[in-house]
């Protein structure tokens, strides 16, 4: 007679749930890592927008959807001729897309349909048509952008006191790319 232990072979039953159980805490584990990594991924680095609205024709079109880099901002600041997304000062629920015209110090003017920055006539080859109206010569405040939609004549912008001189701190990122509809991917400038 062996006097030897004989290990009992463990049966396909009592195998499942311990095999079911680490299925699914893995597939739970993987889905938490996504779900953190969309929400990083999205209020960190990079956010999609459609646009609405015709204030930036000819550049954007109504309905087109957009990739805004969310970070870039964190390590420069905005530049004249970025078009951006920033937050509308009178009702910050609501965003707005426009381009930079003038950055802290420098100095803003229309008159007779033509921008003037820092003096000098603006050559905006990105409009469509002559600027209507004019506004005052002004001074970019510290911490402040000026911009203007493309489609000037179709634009609620800087020229306006409800959004004014948009503060950095309402910026959301710079528009980078149209990504849909799919026969008009570009990179923004």
């Amino acid at each position: 007679m062996n006097n030897k232990k004989m290990e009992e072979e463990p049966t396909k039953s009592n195998e499942e749930p311990n095999h079911l159980g680490e299925e699914i805490k893995d597939w739970v584990i993987s889905i938490l890592i996504a779900v953190v990594l969309a929400f990083f991924i999205r209020y960190f680095i990079v956010e999609l927008y459609m646009v609405e609205g015709p204030s930036m024709r000819p550049t954007l079109v109504n309905s087109e959807r957009l990739v805004v880099n969310k970070f870039i901002y964190r390590f420069k600041a905005p530049e004249k001729g970025d078009v951006l997304v920033f937050r509308y000062p009178k009702d910050p629920s609501r965003d707005f897309i426009k381009r930079v015209i003038g950055v802290a110090g420098d100095t803003i003017e229309i008159k007779d349909g033509r921008v003037f920055l820092n003096g000098q006539l603006l050559n905006e080859t990105y409009i469509l048509e002559k600027t209507r109206g004019s506004y005052p010569l002004a001074t970019v405040p510290a911490g402040h952008i000026f911009v203007m939609g493309d489609n000037r004549n179709n634009s609620e912008d800087s020229r306006f006191r409800d959004v004014g001189f948009v503060p950095l701190e309402m910026i959301k990122g710079k528009a980078v790319m149209i990504f849909w509809p799919i026969d008009n991917i570009k990179t923004l400038p």
